[in-house]
């Protein structure tokens, strides 16, 4: 249901009953007359309160911004005063310094009673008082206030409070899961890191010059061409052979089944001795 902050009245200029009088087109003539200054009364009214809202508005946000001008400021003051090139903070010297912590007050009670416009608070004053049902609370055997039938101003928190139970239990639930899982495969986190890049050995291979970074990347950690070794013994470099048109070098399969063994009764005869014929005069 829609809440009406400001209402303007009378709403209603001639809606009026009419007194027993001679003129009545004179007497709804005065009524609407006074209806309507009415009107511009409570609108001037309603017209200050939003002007005031405002002015407290644009002071609260005026002095938000001014603190954040000045955080800012000090920031970019320490900022200018680091070097990264001369400092260097160690994994070990992260770890042992304390957590920031902000000092920012958050701001609470923002629907307290206090809280509420001086509209709103009008309206809730001119409303009736609930009827007294808490005098039959003694009498009910659930123990469950009588009032709360009627109204009930913390069920909208007891329904935040609920879902908020049972979004912590499914995230638990969700923990447990992902726990049993990585217990049930204890290599699945085992990862070899990457190694991290950092500036300053950038800097060290461009000290030499952008040239000598080219050629070393090209030859090698060593400082020499990578070389390509073949079957038969011979070195040749990978920069000038192109290993695309050569088949890959046989690899030995450890898991194959040993080479036979031979006794010397097993062995085959040797081949006939070869001799030239003689020579005819």
């Amino acid at each position: 249901m829609p809440l009406v902050t400001r209402n303007i009245e009378p709403r209603h200029l001639c809606r009026q009953t009419l007194p027993s009088v001679r003129s009545e087109l004179e007497c709804v003539t005065n009524i609407t007359l006074a209806n309507v200054i009415r009107q511009l009364g409570s609108l001037s009214k309603y017209a200050e309160d939003i002007f005031g809202e405002l002015f407290t508005q644009a002071n609260t946000f005026a002095s938000r911004v001014s603190s954040l001008a000045e955080r800012v400021d000090r920031l970019q003051v320490k900022v200018t005063q680091l070097d990264p090139k001369e400092e260097e903070v160690s994994l070990q010297g992260i770890n042992t310094r304390k957590a920031f912590r902000s000092s920012t007050i958050q701001d609470q009670k923002l629907f307290d009673r206090n809280s509420l416009p001086v509209p709103v608070l009008e309206t809730y004053n001119t409303c009736d008082t609930p009827p007294p049902l808490n005098n039959l609370t003694p009498y009910r055997d659930d123990g469950k206030e009588a009032l709360k039938f009627y109204t009930d101003p913390s069920y909208f928190f007891d329904l935040w409070k609920e879902k908020m139970l049972q979004d912590t239990k499914d995230i638990m639930k969700e923990k447990r899961k992902h726990r049993k899982e990585k217990k049930d495969n204890p290599n699945r986190g085992n990862v070899n890191p990457r190694k991290i890049k950092t500036r300053k050995e950038e800097w060290e291979k461009m000290k030499m010059g952008q040239e000598f970074v080219e050629s070393k990347e090209k030859l090698g950690p060593s400082g020499y061409p990578p070389t390509l070794v073949y079957q038969n013994g011979s070195i040749a470099c990978v920069e000038n052979v192109d290993t695309g048109n050569y088949p890959p070098p046989p690899q030995s399969d450890s898991a194959s089944s040993p080479s036979p063994s031979f006794s010397e009764d097993n062995l085959p005869p040797p081949p006939a001795e070869f001799r030239f014929p003689a020579a005819q005069g």
